[in-house]
């Protein structure tokens, strides 16, 4: 799948574990969210409830260059239709500050994504690590 032109909106509040402010904007669009607060699935389960396509996460650490991500574990039943992707280290603390910088509530972006459903359990790897 690809999202062509579509609009990253960051989300406010940033982490987006409460009500957003701004899930109007989100509708039909791309969040950016910050790490932290509450799980990754109750982020893009919030995102997903104000009609957004996909969220992406970013580390809410600026100055992290590891490549492990510590994740809260998610014991509930609960799933998400949207896709969730993640930023590391200064990318997304990069794009909130230019759009911040340059007076913008949001970015226009084409990404692809590469959505599975395959469990985590198949990749053979730890959670949290990418590769």
């Amino acid at each position: 799948m690809r999202f062509e032109q579509i609009y990253l909106v960051p989300s406010d509040p940033p982490d987006a574990c409460d009500a957003l402010n701004n899930g109007v904007f989100i509708e039909g669009q791309i969040a950016l969210v910050e790490h932290g607060g509450c799980s990754f699935l109750s982020k893009t389960r919030t995102i997903q409830e104000h009609g957004g396509r996909a969220v992406i996460i970013a580390d809410n650490s600026y100055n992290k260059e590891t490549t492990y991500v510590e994740m809260m574990q998610e014991t509930t039943q609960r799933k998400a239709d949207i896709p969730a992707l993640f930023l590391l280290g200064r990318d997304g603390y990069m794009i909130r500050r230019s759009l911040e910088q340059h007076g913008l509530p949001w970015a226009v972006i084409s990404i692809p994504v590469n959505a599975s459903s395959a469990p985590i359990s198949n990749f053979l790897q730890p959670q949290g690590i990418f590769w």
